[in-house]
């Protein structure tokens, strides 16, 4: 007997997926709604992450060992009552290395997952620091782009824009909006400058996994995805690059760089949607 041909089913309006979202693996089951309850845990857990980047604001400057800042936010986490979610993290497939620290370390032209290691900071890099952790069961997660001693004014323009770049899509994070607007807003604000943004990572739905549908993209286009509601929860975490988007995977297994070797930062806060816009759970108290 011949089998049935199972129908299709039908996508964003006819709209073409974002290129990442396109990977085999990509979380795209929908958002978990939160309670109000679950946004206030979840709330506290990212005020644990703001506090660490405060504390270690100071910190992170010119001869500074990698792994030595790393050490620093673990203890003052673990102080805090949470754990890390990064160190030992294992990634995709099985086979791939655990993480080996509490922070993610990115400097210069590494794009994201650098390593915190041996390595020392020295005056002009900037570093993008990522903390994750949990907080009675619940997930908190965002990174902030440090400047070592002196940089160039075209950095410090650069570092500007991949700021506004964050803030323009949490500006497009509010009820009825699309998904797809969010990410075509920092594309948007990203090109207008001269800029580019890495399409082959994105943000993702936070709750009490660390990563939860949906992927979140910043690019275009506008018309993808569902139509954003109050309690979902998720990260926006621009990639931007000072030059073209292109990007390569390191043999360490979790480092990825620019190819062309120009600069990439990155801002990414945790947000909740309101019935009138975004919450930033990791808004930190002192900025």
């Amino acid at each position: 007997m011949r089998k049935l041909k199972k129908k299709k089913k039908p996508s964003s309006g006819g709209i073409k997926k974002p290129n990442f979202l396109q990977r085999r693996r990509a979380r795209s089951n929908g958002f978990i709604i939160k309670s109000d309850e679950e946004i206030e845990t979840m709330y506290a857990a990212n005020q644990i992450v703001a506090a660490a980047f405060d504390y270690i604001e100071e910190t992170v400057e010119d001869g500074v060992v990698l792994q030595d800042l790393d050490r620093m936010v673990e203890e003052f986490i673990v102080k805090q009552g949470a754990t890390s979610l990064y160190k030992g993290y294992q990634g995709n497939p099985p086979s791939h290395p655990p993480f080996p620290g509490t922070i993610c370390a990115s400097i210069n032209n590494e794009i994201c997952h650098g390593l915190p290691n041996k390595r020392t900071l020295k005056n002009g890099d900037i570093i993008g620091i990522d903390i994750g952790l949990r907080y009675k069961n619940y997930c908190g997660d965002a990174c902030y782009t440090f400047v070592i001693g002196d940089i160039p004014e075209s950095t410090q323009q650069f570092l500007k824009v991949a700021e506004e770049c964050l803030y323009v899509g949490i500006d497009m994070a509010k009820p009825n909006n699309r998904l797809g607007q969010i990410g075509q807003a920092i594309e948007d604000h990203a090109t207008k400058h001269g800029y580019s943004i890495v399409r082959e990572w994105g943000g993702h739905g936070i709750g009490q996994s660390l990563h939860e549908p949906m992927s979140v993209p910043h690019h275009g286009p506008a018309a993808y995805g569902p139509r954003l509601k109050p309690g979902m929860t998720f990260t926006i975490e621009p990639m931007v690059n000072m030059g073209k988007p292109d990007c390569k995977l390191m043999p360490d297994g979790w480092t990825v760089k620019t190819v062309d070797g120009k600069l990439s930062a990155q801002f990414e806060h945790s947000i909740a949607i309101t019935k009138t816009g975004a919450r930033i759970l990791s808004k930190r108290q002192s900025k």
